[in-house]
């Protein structure tokens, strides 16, 4: 008897593990509605129902990768304050999204801004964001910044926030902008793996 209890007891310790996995994997699914392993179909229909530009790449150097990058000619993406949407598939499975934030009719203080209030809700959502790095570089009369947050809260799915500002000295004007990644690295490891099978 007590080793029957001890085996429902495994079993309920391993069910509530995979559970939190599962619950882990849902906590950073991607936006618009996605999920990962979407087709590239479903990015296509949202993009062709708000009218919006696509571009599809395939690079040459990495076979059954496809990149889909959807933006509007002006303004933003429906109801957010970001200028492109770009979804990276590996046989047709989407593994990566990227936001892309950027507007040239604000400036580099007002981007800095809305890049502190999207990490300030991607707090609140999802746990804090670690510092990843910050760099300062001047190369011929331009000095680029760049900092960068994440958070995996299972190995291997994360997101990625990352800030970059240019000032061009000779001309005393700042250009800024910043993205925010969604990637499931397990999950594109699976994809590599059935395409490398006969």
């Amino acid at each position: 008897m007590r080793g029957c209890f001890h085996g429902f007891i495994t079993v309920c310790v391993l069910l509530c593990l995979l559970a939190g996995g599962a619950a882990g994997q849902a906590i950073l699914n991607p936006p618009f509605g996605l999920r990962w392993g979407d087709s590239p179909e479903k990015l296509i229909a949202w993009a062709s129902r708000h009218s919006l530009d696509l571009t599809i790449s395939l690079p040459g150097d990495q076979p059954g990768m496809r990149i889909l990058k959807i933006q509007p000619r002006k303004g933003f993406l429906p109801e957010t304050k970001a200028g492109a949407v770009e979804g990276r598939f590996l046989g047709g499975r989407l593994f990566e999204l990227t936001i892309h934030y950027f507007d040239a009719e604000a400036p580099a203080a007002v981007m800095e801004a809305r890049f502190e209030e999207l990490r300030k809700q991607l707090t609140r959502e999802h746990g804090a964001l670690l510092p990843n790095q910050e760099q300062r570089s001047v190369a011929e009369q331009f000095v680029t910044r760049t900092q960068s947050f994440h958070r995996e809260p299972v190995k291997g799915l994360f997101l990625l926030l990352v800030y970059t500002e240019v000032e061009d000295l000779l001309r005393k004007s700042k250009d800024a902008r910043f993205s925010l990644i969604y990637r499931n690295d397990n999950f594109r490891k699976e994809l590599e793996a059935e395409l490398k099978q006969p």
